[in-house]
């Protein structure tokens, strides 16, 4: 990979933020994002060959505003760094060079027609007068431009929409190019990169592979082990047929049956995990272990922790196992750690959120016994989950697993609402659970979905079974669309395909008398329902 090639994203706390990072790896660019406040040396370390102001909830005339640093802009002149901003960026800019920005007596939000006002680089062959119709999202606008700068276009309300200084390669987008309701945003981008800036499309999953296989074999001894915990995911998956490629059966997985599993979910992984992409893999059953720690537990955090402790005490005497098999101890571990767990993880300043977040406490590696001391290896930390299934396609991982839905650390458990050691209650939502995701797939819209699932609901309601009233369980089902997770909307199934879920369900799994369906977007909520 080119590093002089590269896109940087200085992220300011837009929601889209993450989506220009994606828009421009689409392009075959690879481009990352870092907080907006990072050091220059942060910046300069990665070499960009065009950096990207992101927008922002803030204003400029706030005493907490983030900014780049002070010596940011001098270094990129000097360096021939391209700079766009966007929105908030775009502020940035005009106010850091000695223009004005000011409150908007007309605010923008949503979709809005900007005019072409002057001959531009950023906007192609686009003439004068030209139209196009955009995603607005700002209050501010820039009332004084600095020294050098021109209007390129405006809004229909007259608010300057675009702005650019060629000689200073500095750039400024009112809208959010990044979003599809900006109907020629893509192209904007597209032309900005290749045309003005000069970059090279050349960042492919081809590269990526090469590359990482060249890291982890740089990385990893000649004699050194590796252990990788397989959670029957696409990630861990894919993170260990990289791993295993690049090193052999010095790679040892394990599999985990916590008693949270989905409908026969150990046979079928581990059909696929040694049948078919021949990873060395042994399959712990600590389904009562944890089952009895869980007993009587209903907080979902409280849940969470339990299951992340007890993995980490199945994790250790597995690594202990090995370690007098081998008669040394293994050396690293492999972590399918995704970008946007990255991006979560390192919230953007003026956020208010910190780096400590509880919404994934089951992870383990955090919680791992310090005497083991292993070295992580997290081979697509700088991925999105796409681009995960693509590697996985290259590696040759089967394709309905390359294909197959997310699936929580704590399994089933964040599925049951309560305790989920009361009464049957896993073993009725793994029935539940199987029908549904099974009807999808029979319906053909399982790719179509990024996930879809069941859940257990702490709640009876009265119903009419065979001619008798019956007082049975609440179950819901969920499906949503999103690109990667951080954002998500609700499934619009037909109502056809609804009652006939509805109906197996209800007719198939003995105690459910009740379907509902969650049409809950993200946020508010989360996917998951704990």
């Amino acid at each position: 990979m080119d590093k002089g090639e590269l896109v940087l994203i200085l992220d300011f706390g837009s929601q889209y933020t993450h989506l220009i990072t994606r828009r421009i790896r689409s392009l075959s660019i690879f481009s990352l994002c870092i907080s907006g406040t990072s050091s220059l040396d942060t910046i300069a370390a990665l070499n960009p060959r065009v950096v990207i102001l992101s927008g922002g909830p803030h204003s400029v005339h706030t005493s907490e505003a983030p900014a780049f640093p002070d010596e940011f802009l001098p270094w990129a002149s000097s360096k021939g760094v391209y700079v766009l901003g966007i929105c908030y960026g775009l502020h940035l800019l005009v106010q850091k060079l000695g223009g004005d920005v000011r409150v908007g007596d007309k605010q923008e939000y949503g979709k809005m027609e900007i005019l072409v006002e002057g001959n531009s680089g950023i906007f192609g062959n686009k003439k004068v007068g030209d139209r196009q119709v955009v995603w607005m999202s700002h209050g501010d606008e820039a009332a004084v431009l600095p020294d050098g700068f021109e209007v390129v276009a405006k809004s229909e309300q007259g608010v300057v929409a675009s702005i650019e200084d060629p000689k200073r390669r500095l750039f400024g987008l009112q809208y959010h190019p990044e979003v599809t309701h900006s109907t020629e945003g893509m192209e904007t981008l597209r032309y900005f990169l290749f045309d003005i800036c000069g970059v090279t499309a050349g960042w492919s999953m081809e590269n990526v592979l090469d590359q990482e296989l060249k890291v982890i074999k740089e990385t990893v001894g000649p004699e050194d082990h590796v252990i990788c915990a397989l959670s029957g995911g696409v990630d861990s998956t894919v993170a260990a047929t990289l791993v295993h490629r690049a090193i052999g059966d010095r790679l040892h997985c394990i599999f985990v049956d916590n008693g949270l599993l989905r409908y026969k979910e150990r046979e079928r992984v581990m059909e696929t995990f040694t049948k078919d992409m021949h990873l060395p893999v042994t399959c712990v059953n600590a389904t009562e272990q944890f089952l009895s720690k869980l007993k009587g537990v209903v907080d979902p955090e409280m849940k969470r922790k339990i299951i992340g402790k007890e993995f980490i005490c199945v994790f250790d005497d597995f690594a202990h196992k090995l370690e007098q098999e081998l008669g040394k101890k293994p050396a690293y571990l492999v972590q399918g750690t995704l970008y946007p767990d990255v991006i979560e993880s390192c919230p953007p300043p003026g956020t208010g959120r910190t780096h400590s977040h509880t919404i994934k406490s089951h992870h383990n590696v955090g919680g791992l016994p310090k005497d083991m001391k292993l070295k992580l290896i997290e081979p697509l930390k700088l991925l999105f989950k796409d681009e995960v299934r693509q590697l996985g396609r290259i590696l040759n991982v089967p394709e309905p697993f390359v294909k197959r839905h997310p699936f929580p650390g704590p399994g089933l458990a964040v599925r049951v609402l309560g305790d989920v050691t009361e009464g049957n209650a896993l073993d009725t939502l793994r029935q539940v659970d199987e029908i549904f995701i099974q009807s999808i797939k029979d319906a053909g819209l399982y790719d179509l979905i990024w996930q879809a699932f069941a859940v257990f609901l702490p709640v009876r309601s009265v119903g009419v079974q065979g001619d008798q009233r019956t007082h049975s369980h609440v179950v819901a089902i969920r499906a949503v669309t999103s690109q990667d997770g951080m954002t998500a909307d609700w499934y619009y199934f037909e109502h056809k395909f609804l009652d006939e879920v509805s109906r197996k369900i209800c007719n198939s799994v003995r105690g459910v008398n009740r379907v509902v369906q969650d049409i809950t977007s993200k946020p508010p909520s989360t996917i998951e329902w704990e």
